[in-house]
């Protein structure tokens, strides 16, 4: 018996078992996607920040708003006090410079994410006990952060340091998924990223017996940063 045979006469068991004839053509698809109810569906600004916070928080993770980059960079020294962190990696980005001129986190080793030998950098997000990054989107409706990966932000930022913070724009707070996608497509090969990150909440893992377990494969706290004002490069 060939395979094309025995491929057949399995399909035909499970057919007859249904109860049904075997179906040969494969089913109409009058959609494709996405419905265009949801296309069409979207929320204001204020109603994608409040979805956004509670489907996050929801999830275990942390989430503050701010007025102004000086505010959220007070809110991370507060944090690395809290948690008398010692290690620090970020993004490399002007919102973070205030961090090693005001003297709000003395005492710090401060790394900035830079075109150096990765192997260096590697080991420095491994072993920090906060990394920081700028966020590319936010989805409200499933409380998602999208990060994606370049030069100056490398995929470590946000996967091996114990406490990840990522900084979010508002106006980069997105209603659904596709919306995201939508801008990432648009990129095509000029901008498109090495690896794009979904992150919805602290790393979470469970054994057969459903027993969860945080921080297990990745940041065990992470914090939503919600930068109200518009942050320059």
């Amino acid at each position: 018996m060939s395979h094309s045979e025995k491929e057949a006469q399995f399909f035909n068991t499970i057919a007859n078992r249904l109860g049904r004839s075997r179906m040969t053509t494969p089913p109409p698809q009058p959609v494709r996607g996405v419905p265009d109810f949801w296309k069409m569906y979207h929320l204001s600004s204020d109603e994608r920040i409040d979805l956004f916070i509670k489907n996050w928080e929801m999830l275990g993770g942390v989430a503050k708003r701010f007025s102004s980059p000086e505010a959220l960079c007070s809110y991370i020294a507060e944090v690395v006090q809290t948690f008398e962190a010692k290690r620090i990696i970020h993004e490399d980005h002007a919102l973070f410079q205030s961090m090693h001129q005001d003297g709000s986190v003395n005492g710090v080793e401060m790394t900035i994410w830079r075109k150096q030998e990765e192997s260096d950098l590697l080991s420095k997000a491994a072993h920090a006990d906060i990394g920081i990054s700028i966020a590319d989107f936010a989805i409200a409706h499933t409380g998602t952060i999208v990060m994606t990966s370049a030069a100056s932000k490398g995929r470590s930022l946000s996967l091996l340091p114990t406490i990840f913070m990522a900084v979010i724009r508002t106006e980069n707070i997105k209603t659904r998924m596709g919306e995201a996608l939508q801008e990432i497509n648009k990129w095509n090969n000029v901008k498109m990223p090495a690896g794009v990150h979904f992150i919805s909440g602290p790393s979470r893992s469970a054994d057969i017996e459903n027993d969860l377990t945080i921080g297990v494969h990745g940041p065990g706290i992470v914090h939503a940063l919600i930068l109200e004002e518009e942050t320059k490069a």
